[in-house]
């Protein structure tokens, strides 16, 4: 058995990679290739299990996940991955923020515009810093405003990233409006309870990944977002439905009654216009790419 830390993660799965096995992950989702068991989810979500079971390979992954929104970080996790005689225990809380970061490299691939330059983070916490990196890995990005609520923490994680990209311009803020004004491409990581800004408040060209509001009671994106947007893209249908309180709000209200699935996208002409989002809960088959790169590393 082999014991892997955070440290060893990032460093057998750099970004790039990441992304690629997410992206081939969901397309072996798409056809049917994985077992998926019901999330399990305690006190409120403060404890998650998930696994996923590959069938043409037979392995498998079972991660459990602690959430605490006061503690630093707020996710913390443990990961097993299991077959063809190997076993892998690894630091569940980096592949979590790797894979959610690949996820969201995956998706900006196909719906943002491709000269796109501007990114605008709104969220300054643990899964901030990976959705930067995944959209830098599929886009030529000039310039990134880090939004948070904290002018220290917004400068704070602007300096350790411009330190990681220097050809790129990093500017903290605390006005979300001002920092969406002219982004080509915004990534929202909170736990926030209700919308981060108003439709209008976006340019009429822009796509938008959401990622941080895990249950039903979270939302970070407004409705008129979702009931204007070209393409409102999941990464799973049943699991949005489950956990997205964007989505659910918005299918029980009838303001979209269309949701495009990552998986099944990968293989079709899509034709992103306008305003684009996607919204991720994080399923199994995620958790899965990441191990599995780790095992052929």
């Amino acid at each position: 058995m082999r014991v892997l830390t955070g440290e060893d993660v990032r460093r057998l799965v750099p970004m790039r990679v990441a992304i690629d096995a997410v992206r081939d992950a969901f397309r072996e989702l798409a056809a049917g290739n994985f077992v998926l068991p019901a999330r399990q989810i305690f006190g409120d979500g403060a404890v998650l299990v998930m696994s996923a079971y590959h069938s043409p390979t037979g392995t498998a992954v079972v991660k459990k996940i602690g959430i605490a929104l006061d503690q630093v970080p707020a996710i913390r996790a443990t990961l097993i991955w299991t077959g063809g005689g190997d076993q892998l225990v690894a630091d569940g809380t980096s592949i979590t923020t790797l894979r959610t970061g690949a996820v969201v490299g995956v998706a900006t691939d196909l719906l943002a515009p491709a000269d796109a330059s501007r990114l605008t983070l709104i969220g300054t916490g643990a899964q901030a810093p990976d959705q930067v990196r995944a959209v830098l890995a599929v886009r030529r990005i000039a310039a990134v405003t880090v939004t948070g609520r904290s002018a220290d923490r917004a400068a704070a994680l602007s300096t350790a990233l411009a330190d990681e990209f220097p050809d790129v311009k990093f500017t903290p803020s605390t006005s979300i409006d001002d920092a969406l004004a002219d982004a080509d491409i915004v990534c929202c990581a909170t736990s926030s309870s209700t919308p981060l800004f108003a439709a209008d408040a976006l340019p009429d060209r822009v796509h938008v990944n959401a990622i941080g509001a895990f249950r039903p009671t979270m939302r970070e994106l407004p409705r008129d977002l979702l009931a204007d947007a070209s393409i409102v893209m999941v990464d799973q249908r049943e699991a949005a439905l489950e956990e997205s309180g964007e989505i659910i709000d918005a299918i029980t209200s009838g303001t979209i009654t269309d949701l495009v699935e990552l998986g099944p996208a990968l293989s079709q002409t899509l034709n992103p216009t306008g305003r684009t989002v996607f919204k991720s809960v994080g399923i199994g088959p995620q958790d899965w790419a990441i191990a599995a790169a780790l095992a052929r590393a």
